[in-house]
Parts: structure tokens; C-alpha cells; sequence
């Protein structure tokens, strides 16, 4: 992968994608600002090398047209006071107006293009849109690891005309996944959660090949435990995969990996803060009841496991974390992994706020901030962003 610091940006024009699509309120004030913090470094660097920053981003879904509810407009001004410098906003993102705004910006200066999602070329990767972005610049930097896994014009189409450089956000992420994946010391867990198996078949299929021990709950365990011959209440589950969860059941004891399921659940009558709150052998689950949670005896088996692991991926919260009532197994789990000898990577928006929330991120290796992106790297696939950054664009290939 190509570093930000093996190019030469003295006086140069640099365009650089970041991931700015913050949560904002109704109102558009934005609620959390982590993303924009993570991209710091990469900005701050390209400035104090004398450069002239041309940042772009995509906010929320605009559906390719101009919509002002997802104007960058609030990002400009709040990342001005992040760096306590003025943030030039640009009209548009392409166009006259645009050309004419960096042609004024000196060294040391920065302009923030308009959403790039208010053009419908951007997610259609369209080759003259991509050509439009890059003719604003001579370097091309991506720092926007969370829309890696988008070959979009801004996230991978724009490498196609301009030399190409991961930003320090970008390289971070990379080099941790593939630590995790490439290079883990023994013994190796995966900690997988979240709603869906659907979501995690490719994602546990890679695995089984990298792994000692896959620990699961959320509500992908539901299906498994009916694989296995549980009843499972009234609880999410997938009918149409429990002949694929039994595949990768048994294809993970022909390869020597443990997949430990909940031994134990917390149930209720309803998802909700009022639903009742019960701990469930998994022999004895009500036929009325919905499982929300991984009960004690599970979170006392996870975190045997997560003590003696030297290696941990992590992915999806293991209950309907938000209701706190749901929560205690995720920030079971949660606190073990931090207080683990082992190297961390966490991932996955959901479980990322949890992490946040709890005030464990200093104490994990690394917490991701892709989610889907981070899903697709770990299930083995070539990311075009990060392609992109490698000198694989297409015009390359």
C-alpha cells in the first residue's frame, strides 16, 4: 500500500476522501464527530507539508441530487473549529465555480467540496465524473477506510487519473485487519454477533481457515441453536439457513475450530424496556418468549475463552444491545476483550458505539471505523478503496 508520506506534497493540489457522514439531528448539527477525529492525522499532515487540501465526502443518501438536508456545509464549519483554521466551502463539487475556488487556495489552505453523492455519477462510479474530481488535483489521497468496500467515483474511480496514497486512517485500518487475519498469534478467536447468519456466512467461511474458536450469540445463535435442535420461542431466526448453519457446524469440527453457542439466554415477552427480563437454560427455553441476550453462564464461558486468546476479531453486539436491560452480555464481553493480553480488533457500527459507550476504545487495539467495509475485508475480498490505493485502479489493471 502507498503511504501519504512517500509523496511529495510541497505546493501540490491533494484531494483527499474522507468518510465525514456524521450523525447529525434534525436540525443537521452533527452529534458525533468521531469520524471526523479519526481523519485529523491525514489533514493535518497534507497542511503542514505545505499542500493545498481539497477534502470531499459523501452525507447520508441524497439519491444523486442536490438535497440541502445533506449539505457539508455544518461538517465545513465544525471541522474549522476542530483544526482552529478557516475552512473554505466550496458551491458544488465539480464545475467552473469549483475550478475556480482551488486555482484561489494557497498552501496550507482548505476547501470542502460539496456532497459528492448530490451527483448520481459518484455511486455509479461513472468514468467522466470520476475524470471532473480529479481534475481539480495532482494527488489523490483516500482516507475514508469506512467506503472502502464502495467502487465509487470518489472512492476508487478518481485513482484511475491521479497517483493514489492511503491516509494515515486508511493505512491503520488495513494494517491491523490483516494483522488480525494474515499474521494472528495463537490461540485465535472470533466473537461474532449481530442479527443475521446471512450477514456472517462468508464472514465465518473464511474463518474457520484463520481461527481455534468462534464464540457466538446475537441473534445469528438463534439460528444455529435450532440447527442444533433447540427450541428457540418466539426468537429471530433464519428457517431457510438452518441447513447451512449445520454445514458450517460441522465443517468447523473437520477443520479442528470450536463454535461455542450460548449454553444459556436471557429471554423476554417483548423487545422493549417494559418486557420482562428471565435467564433461560437453552433446554428450556418458553415457547412464548424471545431471546435477547446471552445469559451468565455463556458470558462465564466467552470470557474463559477471551483470557487465554492472544487473538481477537470481534463483530456484532451478542444481544439487542439498545435496550440496557439486553445489554449485560455485550458489556460483559465488551470489558473482558479490554482487559485481554491479547491483540483486539473490533468492528461494526453497532458494536463500535457500545465500545464507545462503555469507554473501552483506549484499551483495544484497534476499533474500526468501517462497518461494512470491515465485514467485507474480513471475509477475504479485495476492497476497491483500498485497491485503489495499492495501484490496482482500473485504468492500472
Amino acid at each position: 500500500m502507498r503511504s501519504i508520506k512517500d509523496a511529495d506534497l510541497k505546493g501540490k493540489r491533494v484531494l483527499l476522501r474522507v468518510d465525514f457522514n456524521v450523525p447529525t439531528d434534525e436540525e443537521g448539527n452533527i452529534i458525533d464527530d468521531s469520524k471526523m477525529r479519526a481523519a485529523l492525522p491525514t489533514i493535518e499532515y497534507i497542511l503542514n507539508n505545505g499542500a493545498r487540501l481539497i477534502v470531499m465526502s459523501h452525507l447520508g443518501r441524497p439519491k444523486g441530487k442536490i438535497n440541502e438536508k445533506y449539505s457539508l456545509k455544518k461538517v465545513a464549519f465544525h471541522l474549522g473549529q476542530m483544526l482552529d483554521s478557516k475552512v473554505i466551502m466550496a458551491q458544488d463539487c465539480i464545475g467552473p465555480k469549483v475550478e475556480e475556488a482551488v486555482r484561489r487556495l494557497q498552501p496550507g489552505e482548505i476547501l470542502l467540496l460539496e456532497n459528492v453523492r448530490f451527483y448520481p455519477g459518484e455511486e455509479k462510479n461513472d468514468s467522466e465524473f470520476s475524470r471532473q474530481l480529479a481534475s481539480l488535483a495532482e494527488i489523490y489521497v483516500n482516507d475514508a477506510f469506512g467506503t472502502a468496500h464502495r467502487a465509487h467515483a470518489s472512492t476508487a474511480g478518481v485513482a484511475d487519473y491521479l497517483p493514489a496514497y492511503a491516509g494515515f486512517l486508511m493505512e491503520k485500518e488495513v494494517e491491523m485487519l490483516r494483522k488480525a487475519l494474515e499474521h494472528p498469534e495463537k490461540p485465535r478467536i472470533a466473537i461474532l454477533g449481530g442479527a443475521k447468519v446471512s450477514d456472517k456466512i462468508k464472514l465465518i467461511d473464511n474463518l474457520l481457515t484463520r481461527v481455534d474458536v468462534i464464540l457466538i450469540g446475537g441473534g445469528m445463535a438463534n439460528t444455529f441453536l435450532k440447527a442444533e435442535g433447540f427450541e428457540i420461542g418466539k426468537s429471530i431466526c433464519e428457517n431457510d439457513l438452518l441447513e447451512e448453519a449445520r454445514g458450517l457446524l460441522k465443517l468447523a469440527e473437520n477443520r479442528n475450530v470450536q463454535i461455542l453457542l450460548p449454553v444459556d439466554v436471557v429471554v423476554t415477552d417483548e423487545i422493549s424496556e417494559n418486557g420482562l427480563c428471565d435467564i433461560k437454560n437453552v433446554n428450556n427455553i418458553p415457547p412464548d418468549y424471545i431471546i435477547a441476550d446471552i445469559g451468565p453462564e455463556t458470558v462465564k464461558l466467552f470470557c474463559q475463552n477471551i483470557s487465554q486468546a492472544r487473538t481477537i476479531v470481534w463483530n456484532g453486539p451478542l444481544g439487542i444491545y439498545e435496550y440496557k436491560k439486553f445489554s449485560s452480555g455485550t458489556n460483559h464481553v465488551a470489558h473482558a476483550v479490554a482487559e485481554s493480553n491479547a491483540v483486539s480488533v473490533v468492528g461494526g457500527g453497532d458494536l463500535t458505539a457500545a465500545i464507545y459507550k462503555l469507554g473501552l476504545e483506549n484499551k483495544i487495539t484497534h476499533v474500526s471505523t468501517g462497518g461494512g467495509a470491515t465485514m467485507e475485508f474480513l471475509e477475504g475480498r479485495i476492497l476497491p478503496g483500498v485497491a485503489a490505493c495499492e495501484g490496482k485502479g482500473v485504468l492500472q489493471r
